[in-house]
């Protein structure tokens, strides 16, 4: 089913639209939350949490991306799941180094999750990044897979991949010092 049936589904307050999300991106969204929580119980926690919201958020709103829409939730409830469960105790993953290699660009203790600014500078800088590092940043800041795995998709080496992001992070923050913020 298309993704404008499915948004149809939820418009009509049909719960098929939950069945037909799940079948057709029920592993996407599993697997945002295991990239994060390595943990299969929590991230199929995850994966139903994200079909609850859609449905409560789905109308009024009415996604674009629908794939992008449910990611960005799951990945989101994965990202606070992960962080009550680090509170409680420590753990390794890529999550730790993900944050780590993130914390040279964005200083710590800073807030901009909602902030339109950073998301049109992120975005533009997005869209100037050829594809392939562009699909190299995304997958690994938003996705959270390692550099193992996202060399492997795209038959790189690995040192190219760490290359490509050092240098990717380092232009982001460039940008960010020339539009003022603080880093």
């Amino acid at each position: 089913m298309d993704d404008k049936a499915i948004i149809l589904l939820f418009f009509e307050r049909n719960e098929k639209a939950i069945t037909e999300t799940k079948i057709k991106y029920g592993r996407l969204l599993f697997g945002i939350a295991m990239r994060i929580l390595e943990n299969a119980e929590d991230s199929e926690e995850c994966e139903n949490d994200t079909y609850m919201k859609a449905w409560n958020a789905i109308p009024p709103r009415c996604p674009v991306f629908l794939s992008a829409f449910l990611g960005k939730i799951a990945r989101n409830l994965a990202l606070d799941l992960y962080e009550k469960n680090r509170s409680e105790k420590r753990g390794g993953g890529e999550i730790p180094l993900i944050l780590d290699e993130l914390s040279e660009v964005i200083s710590d203790g800073k807030d901009f999750t909602d902030s339109t600014v950073i998301t049109e500078i992120i975005n533009r800088f997005l869209s100037e990044l050829n594809d392939d590092t562009r699909n190299i940043f995304v997958r690994r800041y938003w996705y959270g897979c390692s550099a193992e795995e996202i060399a492997k998709e795209y038959g790189f080496g690995i040192s190219k991949i760490k290359s490509s992001l050092m240098r990717s992070r380092n232009r982001l923050k460039i940008m960010l010092k020339e539009e003022g913020i603080d880093v």
